[in-house]
């Protein structure tokens, strides 16, 4: 098998953006990471991917991502590395809110008085590097240092981060849902690994459109860090399964992009109780009213 690698030096923050948005997709890399030359201090973004790479869709998924184009370098690697260790090790942990999120190949102690999730790469969107991750982390600690939602629902579910995070805090039934049967598997998959199966019940579904959604609502919170276009088309239907009172945590939303998602959403019945910024990205709390 030949595999090729693809990288291109970024920010630190434009390169865990693209790898998330990379693996956020199960077609374009086996893996993505993201690491510092320590010599330069320059970041590097790099994909591995185990036939010729479409340049093409990264070019179209780094426009869209980071607003420009980038030149990405190409050249085959030793097949027998195990790539997906390797991209591990440029994954520090994370502390977001009162969570610290943390790969298996990390072996310091973790910090006391945070809650620990164990959330390696994957071929699923969500490893808590990226700025739309943090935010809703932090929203998440926010809300739940009020209030205890009993029906909770995280649309577009990726690793199951999110909802993980939840269930740490809180216990109690969750339903995780992605579009992706990848992303399924992996929430399946990180739901036990963090001792929370139980609590999450992840399935695949297209949007709102699932009978488990339906017999589940009213939430009393909403999760969905997806993207600013879906979110707005999924505005009514939100505020279709949304219990008054309750509360909807949005991310995957950039900066000029959140007044439209405020609009849809104040349209669908919500209304703004925070906005939360992350360098280039928005994350989003509202209220059903």
């Amino acid at each position: 098998m030949s595999v090729d690698q693809l990288s291109v030096t970024l920010t630190k923050e434009q390169a865990y953006a693209l790898v998330d948005a990379v693996m956020e997709r199960d077609d374009l890399a086996l893996t993505a990471s993201a690491h510092e030359i320590e010599e330069t201090g320059e970041w590097v973004f790099e994909a591995t991917c185990d036939r010729p790479p479409d340049v093409e869709a990264f070019n179209a998924l780094a426009q869209q991502v980071l607003g420009g184009a980038v030149e990405f370098s190409v050249e085959p690697i030793d097949p027998e590395i195990n790539w997906v260790a390797k991209s591990l090790e440029g994954l520090a942990p994370v502390t977001a809110g009162g969570f610290y999120v943390y790969g298996s190949h990390e072996t310091g102690p973790i910090p006391a008085g945070l809650t620990p999730m164990k959330i390696d790469a994957a071929q699923a969107f969500g490893t808590g590097h990226h700025e739309t991750t943090t935010g809703c982390l932090e929203a998440i600690e926010m809300l739940l240092a009020s209030t205890t939602p009993q029906r909770v629902i995280d649309v577009g579910t990726g690793t199951g981060v999110l909802a993980i995070a939840v269930a740490k805090r809180i216990g109690g039934k969750i339903l995780a849902t992605d579009i992706d049967p990848i992303a399924v598997m992996t929430t399946i998959e990180n739901a036990r690994e963090n001792g929370v199966a139980d609590n999450i019940d992840a399935i695949e579904a297209t949007g709102l459109d699932h009978s488990e959604i339906a017999a589940r609502l009213p939430y009393d919170l909403i999760i969905a860090n997806i993207l600013a276009g879906p979110l707005t088309e999924l505005a009514p239907g939100m505020g279709g399964i949304a219990q008054s009172g309750g509360t909807a945590i949005l991310s995957g939303i950039l900066n000029t992009q959140a007044d439209g998602v405020i609009a849809a959403y104040e349209l669908a019945g919500f209304r703004l109780v925070d906005h939360l910024k992350r360098k280039d990205w928005t994350t989003l709390v509202l209220e059903k009213r």
